[in-house]
């Protein structure tokens, strides 16, 4: 059986899809499964147990020229690569025009079928368009997480029980001795994933590995942002109980924040360099674990199964937060409060991962 995933964004919402491939493997083990998504996304898909093939493309930017040549002939070319397998299941998970165009435009096998949502779902994007080109609409609840949504809607195409179990089958080359200057020593710190998760306080002497905490203190909403005092004081906390602290940054506001935080929490805070999603996801599996606000980040943390506290200014958590309804809580939390969580409650959300 030759299945096809159409989910081209955000990051969020393509680590939010993983566990409905890890499903689909599980319920057909034969099964070819090739993801279309955005390019700025495919190394990360590309780190999914189970995608033979990623098809990358860039609505994104052809949108912004449509008619222009090259975009044209990009569009061509998409096409001729998408077309290349036909399918007996294209299932668009996205639910919106973008995504139902590609669904369309993927090439079906004799007898194949389109799938798609039937209905928008509490807090999410949902354009019409999607039910009307699918041969197939299924409806799912509309109070819905958005793991859930994808796996519902896989399992209802595809005619399986859901799993029990969730997997995101995330994979990353743990990222290890990235040099953290000591600023008034000169001795370098190194990264290193703490070995047992409930190792929260480790002994360090000088000169030996501290473990990395990575803040994810970027989103693209400012609104999502958490204050930055707030984390100052926060790596000051796991700088004396014996942590580095790493700065991943996506844009260049991102990094002149990193840098702002690195300068004042000290020494063993060290500002990453910008990297392409999938080392940011090998350099992420190699920390003790992560604690950031509402992003793709985030979410990919949660993917690799690290200990991680995740910052709600808004009640969304239910939806995109680490805490999926019906399965097993694991080891991430998230934390809400209005108009942000205090750093004490995130505080103590941290010490209770061990």
């Amino acid at each position: 059986m030759d299945i096809l995933i159409v989910k081209l964004s955000s990051l969020g919402d393509v680590v939010h899809a993983m566990p409905a491939v890890q499903d689909l493997r599980a319920a057909r083990p034969g099964a070819r499964i090739d993801w279309v998504v955005e390019r700025a996304f495919a190394p990360l898909v590309r780190r999914c147990e189970g995608v033979d093939r990623v098809i990358p493309l860039e609505l994104r930017r052809w949108r912004r020229a449509p008619l222009a040549p090259a975009t044209r002939q990009e569009w061509r070319a998409f096409r001729q690569e998408l077309q290349a397998q036909a399918y007996d299941a294209v299932i668009d998970l996205q639910g919106l025009t973008k995504s139902a165009l590609v669904a369309r435009t993927a090439r079906l096998a004799e007898g194949g079928r389109r799938y798609a949502l039937a209905n928008r779902t509490e807090g999410s994007s949902y354009e019409a368009p999607t039910r009307w080109i699918a041969d197939v609409a299924v409806r799912v609840p509309a109070r819905s997480h958005a793991v859930q949504r994808s796996r519902e809607l896989c399992a209802a195409a595809l005619g399986y029980e859901l799993p029990a179990q969730l997997r995101y089958g995330l994979h990353a080359e743990p990222h290890h001795n990235q040099d953290v200057p000591h600023r008034d020593q000169g001795v370098p710190d190194y990264e290193q994933r703490l070995p047992p998760h409930d190792q929260r306080e480790p002994h360090h002497h000088p000169g030996e590995p501290r473990p990395c905490i990575a803040f994810v203190h970027g989103s693209s909403r400012e609104d999502k942002c958490w204050p930055q005092p707030h984390w100052i004081e926060l790596g000051k906390k796991l700088v004396a109980e014996g942590f580095a602290i790493g700065l991943p940054h996506g844009s260049d506001a991102e990094r002149r924040r990193s840098e702002g935080l690195a300068a004042a929490i000290g020494p063993h805070a060290q500002v990453w360099p910008r990297l392409d999603l999938g080392v940011l996801a090998d350099r992420l599996a190699g920390c003790a674990g992560v604690i950031g606000v509402d992003s793709g980040l985030s979410h990919i943390a949660v993917a690799l199964d690290l200990p991680h506290v995740q910052i709600y200014n808004f009640d969304t958590a239910w939806r995109t937060g680490p805490e999926v309804p019906g399965v097993p809580q694991g080891r991430q939390r998230s934390v809400y409060g209005s108009p942000c969580p205090s750093l004490p409650a995130v505080w103590e959300a941290w010490r209770a991962l061990g």
